[in-house]
């Protein structure tokens, strides 16, 4: 068995729902701290909600290389739905099940299995080597690694390249990097009308009548184009309630979620200008809160990404494409410090789903693609 697989099979066994970390963090802390890794624990939040955070680091010189990544991983779901215990890793056919094996038990196990070999090489290795690993990426992200960025910001401590290990890879181990991820932006919309008898609608205002011309409008709203490196803007509805639950009554209020995955061409500003302005174009009486859950980011090409794409080739023999398509990943707080950050990980056919599962052989090459791009750049 492989020391990647073995780690990765190891992190799986411990149920780390987010927030909890249930000591994956201290197994990884005693593998780095052999290899000459200085380790800092770093909790956040409040008795009975504590986010654990290690941020370690071999070496003290610029430029720094980190690893980012989570322990977390999110609920499974009813237990009987899967093919074998997802706590407890099982290998069928080439494939490796376990909550958490593609998202992202795996990557870190390899982030760790690529560093032991490239120190045991290069042991006066130039710069630094450090690891962001939080157990809070999965939930509201409040807690881990945006104040572990906040910590190391407030001390001057800069990160120049990371490697953010999600599940970018599409068919193949290393097809995709993410160079950049959209922005993010989540509005709660609150439309008020006048409950009432639903045989006397004189009396009564349906707010779902008095918001849905509105909300066709923002539905067929062109937001931008987009550009080379990201797609057009989307608005989306996520949850849309209403009612009391019986037939013969008007509902008072209601209430809509939507988001926007925004590019570069337009600002989280703009956006929130535009919709309040069609709102208020239909003499609405609402109440709106917003929340930005990240600005979009990309990296362009440079020594991170060229060492990325020249580490896939060499170890693949194929060359890779560079994404921003996709959700949102810790790299929303990394990337405006002015770090370079680029996504790499295995395939994310599985994640999130029932019978999730990463090959057992990519656990090995991507632990190999990861030690190569330690070598490009130190």
């Amino acid at each position: 068995m492989s020391e990647t697989l073995s780690l990765t099979e190891d992190l799986i066994s411990r149920p780390s729902v987010t927030p909890d970390d249930l000591g994956c963090q201290q197994l990884l802390a005693e593998r780095l701290e052999k290899i000459g890794f200085t380790i800092e624990h770093l909790r956040f939040g409040q008795e009975g909600d504590w986010t654990d955070n290690i941020w370690a680091r071999r070496g003290t010189q610029s430029p720094v290389f980190a690893f980012a990544g989570h322990t977390d991983v999110v609920p499974t779901g009813p237990v009987e739905n899967w093919s074998s215990d997802p706590f407890k890793p099982e290998i069928r056919d080439g494939l490796l099940y376990g909550r958490g094996a593609a998202d992202m038990k795996g990557s870190i196990a390899a982030f760790v299995t690529a560093c032991e070999r490239f120190v045991a090489e290069h042991p006066t290795h130039q710069g630094s080597i450090a690891f962001l690993i939080t157990s809070d990426e999965e939930g509201p992200a409040t807690g881990g690694t945006v104040k572990v960025i906040e910590t190391l910001e407030a001390r001057g401590e800069k990160i120049d390249w990371c490697l953010v290990g999600e599940p970018s890879s599409t068919n193949k181990l290393g097809d995709i990097v993410k160079n950049g991820r959209r922005g993010s932006l989540n509005g709660y919309l609150s439309v008020k009308g006048k409950q009432g008898h639903i045989a006397y609608p004189h009396l009564a205002e349906n707010p779902i009548h008095l918001m849905s011309p509105a909300l066709t409008q923002l539905c067929s709203i062109e937001w931008d184009q987009g550009n080379e490196d990201f797609p057009p803007t989307s608005f989306q509805v996520s949850n849309l309630n209403s009612g009391t639950g019986v037939t013969n009554v008007i509902p008072g209020t209601a209430e809509i979620i939507f988001n926007f995955r925004y590019s570069t061409e337009v600002t989280h500003d703009q956006l929130q200008q535009r919709v309040i302005d069609v709102l208020d174009s239909h003499k609405l009486n609402y109440d709106l809160r917003w929340e930005l859950s990240g600005k979009p980011f990309r990296t362009a090409s440079g020594a991170l990404v060229d060492s990325v794409k020249t580490a896939i080739k060499s170890v693949t023999g194929y060359d890779t494409e560079l994404s921003t398509s996709g959700g949102t990943s810790d790299g929303r707080f990394i990337a405006p410090t002015g770090a370079q950050v680029v996504e790499l990980g295995p395939l994310n056919a599985t994640i999130h789903q029932v019978d999730e599962c990463v090959s057992v052989s990519d656990l090995d090459l991507l632990s190999d693609v990861y030690q190569s791009i330690l070598k490009n750049l130190l």
